[in-house]
């Protein structure tokens, strides 16, 4: 550490997939320098550096937010969730998976299948990556989308992911894989009126 950064450094905690992260550093760092470097979280991936192609999305307190923009000190005692930390322990990364050998999800190991997102598992089931760059931005918009709308158009789908960049052009497979991701959710949801339902309500 040189002078300059040890000046400059200050202890920060951090909230990361559920996780307290202790930390000193230049709180002006980006997000996600410290998610890649520190941590080695690389789900979130550096496209642009502006927080405009969106490749490097995760949420914060469940909104959609730009790590490579957002200052390490906008963050303390606030929730970060990352592409990995969609999924329980011992989830497929989808990330991983090779595009151009695309796998039926009904041949993925069926306990990393159990364990991943829906959306992420909408992703799979759709073949919505070519080259899987924008891939983390596109999952965590979309995660970021259903929350606040469980069963968005068409249009509003659009509209969520109009600013993550797809150079590939998988967009239709893309949002495809929106819809896909909404019906699984709706799946997972206890009946009305159940126990379950009404236990989350209160």
């Amino acid at each position: 550490m040189t002078q300059i950064e040890r000046l400059t450094s200050q202890p920060i905690a951090l909230r990361i997939n559920g996780r307290v992260e202790h930390l000193t550093v230049d709180g002006a760092v980006p997000l996600l320098t410290v998610l890649r470097n520190d941590l080695g979280l690389n789900g979130p991936k550096y496209g642009c550096g502006l927080g405009e192609c969106g490749a490097c999305t995760v949420l914060v307190d469940g909104v959609a937010a730009r790590a490579c923009a957002m200052p390490l000190a906008g963050v303390a005692g606030r929730e970060v969730t990352t592409l990995e930390g969609l999924g329980g322990e011992g989830a497929l990364h989808p990330v991983s998976i090779d595009p151009l050998h695309p796998v039926s999800i009904a041949k993925l190991h069926p306990v990393s299948i159990a364990k991943l997102h829906p959306v992420q598992r909408a992703f799979i089931q759709t073949q919505a990556a070519q080259c899987g760059y924008c891939l983390n931005g596109m999952v965590m918009a979309t995660v970021a989308l259903l929350r606040r709308q469980p069963r968005p158009s068409d249009a509003q789908a659009r509209a969520a992911l109009a600013h993550n960049l797809c150079r590939c052009g998988t967009h239709i497979e893309i949002l495809a894989a929106v819809q896909v991701a909404a019906g699984l959710m709706a799946e997972a949801m206890p009946p009305a009126g159940s126990a379950d339902s009404a236990g989350s309500a209160g």
